[in-house]
């Protein structure tokens, strides 16, 4: 297998993160540096679906030299949250964030090559969002499988409980 080295976010930019992304990618709706350091790319997002791929490097695997079961948790985690999202883009600002409340993942087998992640929003109220996430390895077979519960947030309370605004990803130059 053909191993690369995660990409780093030092000195980028919005053109430089826009000249990352293959053909068939977009840029992520909101900015997440830990998910941009692990080389996600979003394939596609609507109507309470995402799909996200990310290859497995070196630097994203265990000691048994397969995907991290944190990389799996965290693909899982960020397609079935995006999913949720999708359903409130209509709205100013896309919406509010969504925050996991509970997650519970099953692993099938090990992740290997270029994984590929399907989230899909299941149920909503106005304040949570029920869904699943499948991981796919490259030949096609079920990695891994999670359901998840999400709660809808304007802001988020941090460190002495002043709330901390969702990072949007502006569109134009020096956006991010």
């Amino acid at each position: 297998m053909r191993r690369a080295t995660p990409r780093s976010l030092s000195g980028s930019s919005a053109e430089a993160a826009r000249s990352r992304h293959g053909p068939d990618t977009m840029d992520f709706p909101v900015l997440i540096p830990f998910v941009e350091q692990l080389g996600f790319e979003l394939v596609r997002l609507s109507d309470g679906e995402a799909e996200i791929t990310v290859r497995v490097v070196d630097a994203l695997t265990n000691s048994f030299q397969v995907a991290h079961g944190g990389l799996t948790m965290t693909l899982l985690d960020v397609a079935m949250a995006h999913a949720a999202r999708s359903s409130n883009f209509a709205q100013a600002g896309l919406g509010p964030g969504v925050v996991t409340v509970e997650m519970k993942t099953s692993f099938l087998r090990p992740g290997e090559g270029l994984l590929r992640c399907h989230g899909r929003l299941l149920h909503r109220t106005a304040t949570l969002a029920f869904c699943e996430g499948r991981v796919l390895g490259e030949d096609g077979v079920l990695c891994a499988h999670a359901t998840g519960t999400f709660k809808y947030l304007r802001a988020l309370p941090a460190g002495a409980r002043e709330p901390k605004s969702l990072q949007r990803r502006l569109a134009g130059s020096g956006s991010d």
